[in-house]
């Protein structure tokens, strides 16, 4: 694949979205730490440095070598990106007189393919305390604003761009424009990435990747497990062999729901009830990496002893996403990591099988784009993200059935009443979260004291951030009275309106 961008991350927050807007060019990029940069980057056709939390004036300020790109790759550089270019090539980077964040209008726009089709007053977004006092002797300024002279510029003879505003951030208005001049009319990139390529480009690979071996793959029920699996079996075919764990934390009749499903995908799959040998490990733990660490290693021994009866097995398939790649590089990397993901990357020393990950490039959208290309069933390919420890983390505290059962039972009134109202495919991912708290209520003429559930619906793109939903007053109302009314234990409903950040998606 010649046709792609390397995207250097020096920390920032909004990297993904740099990404992100690449990718909806169609054209293809990859995320590397700026410390990590691939050996031979001649496979790539253009370069973009992102932003940071550093100042490049500091003595740890991230400092690649970029010999190997400068004047030899088309190279743009974004807010940290662009004071780096300034200041190690003769420029000068100060502290801004203001403070430069938020919304701001480009007040001088010169004529250059690079501001193509950029007007004056277009709305761009900063985000920095630093900012270019002068530019290099060889650079040229392109674009200013009311307070920052140096906007954007060019130099290294139409080589190097730098923009100290967020084209990747939606209030940048013509941000995606901007990347399109720099990536196709500059780098020259034909913008040819789309899904139907990436399903013939990823079977072929699988193809001469595997051979005529063996696969083993583990199905969630999920969009991510469900999309390799199709990938997966059209590439292979009855060689690939799917195992489906019930680890007693799923849905309600979810276990059984989904193997009728995956039946009618024409895929080969077994289901294995493990509930008790999950349950009786988390007797008593409240802590939530605690108990993510148990289902990890259960599902891990659950897992290879299925595998090893599947004989001559030499692979492991997984459906890992690009962000939980990200997430993981980034624990070695500049950028902060919240959780660790136990798939990524590798399996136990004890499980001597390769691993193969043909989604692992895909942010969670594209998954759902190459699932539609490969023509699978809208239900499964909306189906809302489901945490892999199941309700384990939802159930805040120690687990028991009874807890699972509850939470189980007021899950399934919600997620009905979101479909039923034609309000589940608004809706990114939702849940009931069981609270570790009891309050006193009344129901006729009895006093209660019992459990308190808390509704969960956000909106997302990928998960990396998200917005709680503004569900209806009275769908709201009505499925409040129908979980305390038809779920014995709960007395109490509430309904969480955090965002992430601060807050993340899920409870633990």
């Amino acid at each position: 694949m010649q046709n792609k961008v390397l995207i250097l991350d020096f920390g920032s927050q909004y990297t993904q979205l740099i990404a992100r807007r690449v990718r909806e060019l169609s054209i293809f990029c990859e995320i590397h730490p700026f410390h990590n940069i691939p050996v031979n980057v001649s496979t790539f056709k253009a370069v973009i440095l992102s932003g940071s939390p550093f100042s490049v004036r500091s003595e740890d300020a991230p400092h690649p070598d970029l010999s190997a790109i400068r004047n030899k790759i088309p190279l743009l550089g974004v807010c940290y990106g662009a004071q780096y270019l300034a200041h190690f090539n003769g420029g000068e980077v100060a502290p801004s007189n203001t403070r430069e964040y938020g919304r701001a209008r480009l007040t001088k726009v010169e004529k250059h393919l690079f501001l193509k089709d950029i007007p004056l007053q277009s709305q761009v977004w900063m985000s920095h305390s630093d900012t270019i006092k002068k530019l290099p002797k060889n650079a040229m300024q392109l674009a200013s604003t009311q307070d920052v002279a140096n906007a954007a510029y060019v130099m290294d003879d139409d080589m190097s761009f730098g923009i100290q505003f967020h084209p990747e951030v939606y209030h940048s208005s013509d941000g995606k424009q901007l990347l399109q001049n720099f990536l196709v009319s500059i780098a020259g990139i034909t913008p040819d990435w789309t899904s139907d390529a990436f399903v013939d480009t990823t079977i072929d690979r699988l193809k001469e990747q595997l051979g005529d071996d063996k696969v083993i793959l583990g199905l969630s029920g999920g969009v991510d497990s469900s999309v390799a699996a199709i990938l997966l079996h059209k590439a292979i075919g009855a060689n690939l062999h799917c195992i489906f764990v019930n680890n007693g934390l799923l849905r309600k009749n979810e276990f059984s729901d989904v193997l009728v499903q995956y039946e009618h995908m024409g895929l080969n799959v077994k289901g294995v009830d493990a509930t008790m040998a999950f349950l009786s490990q988390l007797e008593g733990v409240s802590d939530p990496e605690t108990k993510r660490k148990i289902i990890g290693r259960v599902f891990v021994e659950v897992f290879d002893e299925e595998a090893n009866k599947v004989e001559g097995a030499k692979w492991l398939a997984q459906g890992t996403i690009y962000p939980d790649v990200i997430e993981s590089i980034s624990v070695n990397g500049p950028s902060a990591t919240i959780k660790s993901h136990h798939n990524v990357g590798g399996l136990p020393d004890f499980m001597k099988l390769n691993v193969v990950e043909p989604l692992n490039m895909l942010f969670k959208d594209e998954v759902r784009r190459v699932g539609a290309s490969l023509k699978m069933s809208p239900a499964i390919l909306g189906r809302h993200p489901f945490p892999g420890p199941g309700l384990a983390i939802r159930i805040l505290g120690d687990i028991t059935q009874e807890k699972v059962t509850m939470l189980q039972e007021a899950d399934a009134i919600f997620i009905q009443g979101l479909r039923d109202h034609d309000l589940y495919d608004d809706v990114w991912q939702a849940g009931v979260m069981l609270l570790p708290v009891q309050s006193v209520g009344v129901m006729g003429d009895e006093r209660t004291y019992e459990k308190c559930v808390a509704l969960r619906a956000v909106t997302s793109t990928d998960g990396m951030t998200a917005d709680w939903v503004h569900l209806p007053y009275e769908f709201l109302q009505e499925i409040s009275n129908q979980i305390i009314n038809r779920v014995p234990g709960i007395n109490r409903v509430v309904y969480d309106i955090s965002s992430k950040p601060p807050a993340t998606i899920e409870w633990e």
